[in-house]
């Protein structure tokens, strides 16, 4: 894994395992509502983090950045749902619910970052 890409690879990892998930829900609890909402946030941090690799400044890489982050927040909600909900089991939740927060933590601190950086001190975002 390439250090340069650790939240990347993370995520596309994530994602692997959120579409697993939705397969599962749809074909073995025929839940279909709020597995299509944890398949799109759960897909979306990969997706927004690719995006930001290719990033025209500084500020469209914070701002992708900051769309992963608010997607791994948004999965965490939907995880708990499910789990609250008894769509997956304990054992389930807490696997992918780790992978989650892991995501959510290392996207936290990457955006905390890039805005203490002194050019983001006195620009508007």
């Amino acid at each position: 894994m390439n250090k340069k890409n650790v939240a990347r690879d993370k995520s596309k990892g994530f994602a692997v395992r959120i579409v697993s998930l939705y397969k599962h829900l749809c074909d073995e609890k025929k839940e279909y509502v709020l597995s299509k909402q944890v398949l799109r946030s759960g897909t979306s941090i990969g997706a927004n983090l690719a995006e930001a690799e290719y990033a025209i400044s500084e500020k469209e890489f914070l701002a992708k950045v900051y769309i992963a982050l608010k997607e791994s927040a948004e999965t965490v909600f939907w995880l708990e749902l499910l789990f609250q909900t008894e769509y997956i089991t304990e054992v389930e939740y807490h696997s992918i619910n780790e992978d989650a927060l892991a995501l959510l933590k290392m996207l936290k601190a990457t955006t905390k970052t890039l805005t203490t950086k002194p050019e983001y001190l006195n620009s508007k975002l």
